[in-house]
């Protein structure tokens, strides 16, 4: 949870689905979900990944003290092999 209230996560599927390996049901995103006045958390799309940055992330999300997030991703990288990612989100505003 960021200092908003904010909360975040990760979808293996979901978003672009652009490139060979991202193909049916797409590379994944990172989600945003934020409180809401009236009661229900309102979810953005915060990040899409494409292969190029990673594919299929994996497990859930570090955040540091500045809130950056990061994660794994079980594709992408140097021959489709996955990566670990960093994640800023935009500033609340």
């Amino acid at each position: 949870m960021d200092a908003a209230g904010n909360l975040y996560g990760t979808t293996q599927q979901g978003g672009t689905t652009q490139g060979f390996y991202c193909m049916n049901g797409g590379c994944g995103t990172i989600f945003k979900l934020t409180p809401s006045a009236d009661g229900p958390w309102v979810e953005t799309i915060a990040f899409t990944f494409d292969n190029n940055d990673g594919s299929k992330p994996y497990a859930g999300l570090i955040q540091d003290r500045t809130g950056n997030l990061y994660g794994t991703a079980s594709g992408g990288g140097t021959n489709n092999q996955g990566v670990i990612f960093e994640f800023t989100p935009a500033p609340a505003r």
